[in-house]
């Protein structure tokens, strides 16, 4: 459902106000972050190696453990068929919320297969996991592989405050370890200190789940006993087999702090916060309940998925990707977007082929995976990246594709240290192949697709130089018989059609606009967002080019005039006539794709409008005429960086330019 936008930014901006308000009072004041540095990785020695099926036991394991950590924030297995026998154990420490500790558990499930086919255990600052072949969950401590790390001590900590900060460091030890002990594993404690010079402390132990009262009491204790050594240091971590303690200068978890506080600042809080739940409390039950149908809407999205990939043959299993990749090791990765990173991956058979990594944590990512995989699976052309499977079944959603060799466009297009210059052959090779691509999502794959980022760096070049169309995550779908569709925006400043930008309106001449930007920077050498000598944009530069008779000497200086001049004068012109402000101006692909296959011989119109350049079309509010020319063209020459909005302030189409200019800079 589309919640129309308020005829009063201030009304618009009041709302938020609330939202925010209510909300902050309805959670805890220090802010939730999911805490997954890495604070020590310890695998087993090489002469441990695990021998016999240790990667499919450790997949099997894991899926268990991710279901209980789903749905209790901790979890553990053990496997012994087929041989050897494997143990995991996975747990997020206490304070963080369960969308934190998901995505915590995701990346400890990337980063320990390191440690394969030897043991290993994880500790990240808000989780822990563990694989080992012998039964390790009632163990409190292990003298071989028990560690503790401490900062560099603090210079400003002179004598006396040292002897200070220490004490208050054992009391508040003292205190975390007595009341985790009694609270069944967990708590956090702390001291503050205003006074100048002096340092709080705070700190936060968490026994494992498996580990009895007993052992929880010994494993803390020993941990105490080895980061008291680090003070005067201002951060002190001990990583034992059954539990993980820590204290700082900054409180660096996720709930109040249990002592240190005066009464009377707890009176004013308290007072406060009543006081502002009893006026928004309303409004926060209205707005909370608009959130969590949609959450539901998301999770009913969610539980399709795998229903979906049962019936298909697209599912690929997460290890085996994991494998391919070598545990997406850097060493592999092809490169990285909004929606996740790329990597090169190798499959049992020798395949090559492309896994891409999406980003977990907004339930965005099930909209974006549904584009991706239900509308794309089934379209096959030339000049588009085929999508050979997925995988939904692990700690995080792949997708796998084609492999294609030499990378990006804008790779070849922009680098300044590039081996390969294209040729003026190559340069119309990818416009022709790009401009056929489009072509087929629009009209030649039984519905209407429009793809929404079509730039430089979302073009593949195969082994021939060959363009494929890649990165569909923010494609729409577009009914035959509707002219438009109003969306939230999202795509490339610099990339993006001016209707769309400024009304919301979608339709496939967005992407013939795109498309005309990125024709413009193959022929010039040049980004759009780039400025160089003073000219301006990429689409302003060529339009002047064009005025005074001149649209060769737009052409990139790297062809060393090697290109024939009546060609590249037709391509560059279409490249003018798909930018024009106008949509109903610029031709279709088809259009577009005949021009360029009949470019010797054809007579390519005139632009009637020059790109970005006349803002009366774009706006029925005379008053606002006379500022939208300088404001568009702002926006045009904007750096090239993906942006997505998909909040309810572009529900619907603003009624203004000065308003898109606003949420822009929120952007």
């Amino acid at each position: 459902m589309q919640v129309p936008v308020q005829s009063s930014s201030a009304s618009s901006c009041f709302r938020q106000i609330l939202f925010v308000s209510s909300i902050w009072f309805f959670i805890s004041p220090s802010l939730c972050v999911p805490r997954i540095e890495e604070v020590e990785l310890k695998c087993g020695n090489s002469s441990e190696i695990i021998q016999g099926n240790i990667i499919p036991n450790f997949g099997t394991i894991m899926r268990s453990i991710e279901n209980q950590v789903t749905e209790q924030r901790w979890g553990s297995n053990f496997t012994s068929k087929p041989p050897p026998a494997l143990y995991g154990l996975a747990q997020c420490h206490g304070d963080l919320n369960q969308s934190d500790c998901l995505l915590c558990f995701a990346q400890s499930r990337t980063r320990l297969p390191r440690c394969l086919p030897n043991a290993g255990r994880l500790y990240l600052d808000g989780c822990f996991l563990r694989h080992d072949t012998y039964n390790f969950f009632n163990e409190s401590t292990d003298p071989r592989h028990d560690n503790f790390t401490c900062t560099v001590r603090a210079s400003a900590i002179i004598n006396t405050t040292a002897t200070l900060f220490g004490e208050r460091v054992s009391r508040v030890l003292e205190n975390v370890t007595n009341t985790a002990v009694a609270n069944k594993g967990y708590a956090v404690a702390g001291e503050d200190d205003t006074r100048a010079g002096n340092l709080g402390a705070y700190a936060l132990a968490q026994c494992w789940s498996t580990v009895t009262e007993r052992g929880c009491r010994d494993c803390l204790d020993d941990a105490v006993s080895k980061i008291k050594s680090c003070v005067p240091g201002t951060d002190g971590r001990a990583m034992n087999a059954g539990c993980f303690l820590r204290y700082s200068t900054h409180k660096f978890y996720n709930v109040p702090i249990s002592g240190g506080s005066s009464n009377r600042r707890r009176i004013i809080v308290l007072a406060t916060s009543l006081a502002a739940i009893a006026s928004l409390v309303i409004i926060g039950v209205f707005i909370g309940h608009r959130e969590l149908a949609k959450r539901r809407q998301a999770r009913r999205n969610a539980t399709r998925l795998p229903l979906f990939m049962r019936k298909s043959d697209l599912n690929f299993k997460y290890e085996s990707l994991e494998h391919a990749t070598n545990y997406f090791d850097e060493t592999r990765k092809l490169g990285q977007g909004g929606a996740g990173s790329v990597y090169k991956g190798i499959l049992p058979n020798g395949k090559v082929v492309a896994v891409k990594r999406l980003v977990f944590n907004t339930s965005q990512w099930v909209d974006d995976f549904f584009n991706e995989v239900n509308l794309i699976s089934g379209i096959q052309h030339k000049n588009l990246v085929r999508l050979l499977g997925c995988s939904i079944e692990g700690p995080e959603s792949l997708l796998v594709y084609e492999y294609v060799p030499n990378h990006s466009l804008d790779q070849i297009l922009f680098a300044g240290d590039t081996i390969h210059v294209l040729n003026w052959h190559e340069r119309l090779r990818i416009v022709l192949g790009t401009a056929e691509g489009l072509a087929y999502l629009h009209s030649g794959c039984g519905s209407k697709i429009i793809h929404r980022d079509i730039k430089t760096s979302n073009i593949l070049l195969d082994e021939n130089m060959s363009p494929k169309i890649a990165d569909f995550g923010l494609v729409r779908c577009v009914a035959p018989d509707r002219s438009h569709l109003t969306t939230g925006i999202a795509g490339t400043f610099g990339y993006m059609a001016p209707e769309y930008l400024v009304r919301g309106q979608l339709t496939e001449k967005a992407d013939v606009y795109s498309f005309g930007v990125l024709v413009l920077e193959v022929l010039t050498g040049r980004k759009n967002s780039v400025f160089s000598q003073g000219l301006g944009s990429v689409l302003q530069s060529v339009w002047r080019a064009y005025r005074t008779n001149s649209l060769q000497e737009s052409m990139d200086p790297a062809l060393r005039g090697n290109f024939p001049v009546k060609e590249a004068i037709n391509v560059l012109q279409i490249g003018l006539l798909c930018t024009q402000a106008s949509s109903e101006l610029r031709p279709s692909m088809p259009e577009v794709v005949e021009m360029l296959n009949n470019n010797k011989h054809c007579n390519v119109p005139d632009p009637k409008q020059p790109p970005f350049l006349n803002a009366s079309v774009l706006s029925s509010d005379d008053s606002s005429r006379s500022s939208s020319t300088g404001i568009l063209n702002q926006l045009s020459e904007m750096s090239s960086t993906t942006y997505t909005m998909r909040s309810s302030v572009m529900a619907s189409p603003p009624t203004n330019i000065n308003r898109v200019v606003q949420v822009s800079d929120t952007g």
